[in-house]
């Protein structure tokens, strides 16, 4: 296989046929990463399933990912500010104490 120059340099062609060539091994290591991973996770799955805790992996599991999502939500959820809680108690307090607070 030929390799184009890579400075740039040179007829023009070179330029087009080397872009080509990056293309194709760009394919051939994503696809290979994706083989390897598919593998790997293939072969994890198998010893799970050979487990004799399986049920109860699968409980544990399940447990783990509602803490999870628990947390996620917590995390992103639109409380209101510290500050702003303390305020409205301030000004509860100030009405029913008739404004004299």
């Amino acid at each position: 296989m030929t390799h184009a120059p890579r400075d740039g340099r040179g007829d023009g062609r070179g330029d087009d046929r080397g872009l080509d060539e990056q293309a194709v091994l760009l394919v051939a290591g994503l696809a290979d990463l994706a083989v390897t991973t598919i593998g790997s996770a293939v072969g994890t799955l198998r010893g799970l399933l050979r487990r004799s805790d399986g049920p109860d992996l699968a409980r544990d599991t399940h447990q783990d990912l509602m803490a999870r999502g628990r947390l996620v939500l917590d995390r992103h959820a639109t409380a209101p500010a510290h500050l702003e809680v303390l305020a409205q108690h301030a000004r509860a307090r100030q009405a029913a104490s008739g404004g004299d607070a």
